[in-house]
């Protein structure tokens, strides 16, 4: 589960999101759903959110709303 997080630090640092054992579940589902990937399919969830953002600062921007979106929806 999230082998990639190490590499979305920034992501999640500019959503103001913390992860920690208690959600870190919660926001890998937030991750797959943001790339519209099934969940538990990490490395088709990587590889889409690479592609994605792809030295983007708009898309990286954009990713963090949409991540902290996915999060108040699953939360709700």
């Amino acid at each position: 589960m999230s082998c990639y997080f190490r590499h979305m630090n920034d992501i999640l640092k500019e959503a103001g999101i913390e992860v920690t054992p208690a959600n870190k579940k919660r926001i890998d589902r937030a991750f797959h759903q943001v790339a519209g990937v099934p969940y538990k399919d990490c490395p088709a969830a990587w590889k889409k959110l690479k592609a994605d953002l792809a030295g983007d600062e708009a898309a990286r921007h954009a990713m963090a709303e949409k991540l902290k979106a996915a999060l108040a929806e699953a939360a709700s």
